[in-house]
């Protein structure tokens, strides 16, 4: 089955699902590469409701989109409805990047952990996955995909506290690896001999309840990660870095998870600069969040 022959008339153009969307920073993100690229092409908010999602999802194709990205509450629904799902986002179980080709044929991906792991690799190059254990804090969304991310990278052990050990050993047991999980109540021992520590969760964010975690086992070397933007520093982020601990902030991996699709739509491998990051800080700012 062939598109209409008008679809892919005019400059590429893709976009971000979601509801509600309107807080998505996608718009700015890519906007700014297009721009930088000098690229005919736009990028926009695509609002559609749970009730009306299928149908409104594979119309993009006839809507002449080149592809998406996907957002809450859509990310499981967008894996379902897939032509193609590749194997790391089925083993995630949602799909955040969606390449529409020209034929019609959805193929989803999922690039939170790439975006995680080229924020760790380029904020901190001395760092190596497989050099120790490393502690993941929360067990939603962003976590399974930063298990699989760090399995894949050959983590020897990888220590998991959440507050629903349920949810924990759930996602253990879906992602799989060399995974142990730890009472909420005993995860600053589990910072003993960690090479890393990430924050997944919503704990620490504005508006939202504190991580309270003390650092004390945490070896001084162990390199520290909130996956939480705003605040750009957390609490944690800062309770480390006073420690002497290396610390990466989490807006590297929002800007780094959207360079696939870019690449996949607008046919350019982009560059998250400094640039960007004052531009995204900007807003975040202006937004007062």
């Amino acid at each position: 089955m062939h598109r209409d022959e008008n679809s892919h008339a005019g400059p590429p153009r893709a976009g971000v699902v979601g509801w509600p969307v309107s807080h998505s920073r996608s718009p700015l993100l890519h906007g700014y590469w297009l721009e930088k690229y000098h690229i005919a092409g736009s990028y926009d908010l695509l609002p559609i409701e749970p009730e009306v999602f299928d149908a409104e999802f594979r119309a993009l194709a006839k809507r002449g989109f080149a592809g998406c990205n996907v957002t809450v509450p859509h990310k499981e629904r967008a894996l379902a409805a897939c032509d193609i799902v590749d194997d790391n986002a089925r083993r995630i179980g949602a799909v955040n990047t969606v390449v529409i080709d020209a034929d019609g044929r959805f193929s989803g991906s999922n690039s939170d952990g790439f975006g995680f792991m080229e924020n760790l690799r380029l904020s901190a190059p001395h760092w190596r996955a497989d050099a120790g254990p490393a502690l993941l804090i929360g067990a939603g969304g962003a976590a399974r995909a930063i298990l699989a991310a760090l399995c894949d990278a050959g983590t020897p052990e990888i220590r998991i506290a959440n507050r629903s050990r349920e949810n924990a050993e759930k996602l253990a047991a879906d992602i799989g690896g060399p995974v142990r999980v730890y009472e909420w109540a005993a995860r600053a021992q589990a910072c003993v001999d960690v090479n890393l520590l990430v924050n997944s969760s919503v704990l620490g964010m504005q508006g939202k309840a504190s991580l309270d975690l003390a650092l004390d086992l945490l070896p001084v070397a162990a390199l520290v990660n909130d996956i939480v933007y705003t605040p750009l520093q957390t609490d944690l982020l800062r309770a480390a870095a006073a420690r002497g601990n290396p610390v990466v902030d989490g807006l590297g991996m929002l800007l780094h998870q959207a360079r696939p699709g870019f690449a996949a739509w607008f046919g350019t491998e982009p560059e998250v600069d400094d640039a960007l990051r004052v531009r995204i800080l900007a807003d975040i700012d202006a937004a007062g969040q």
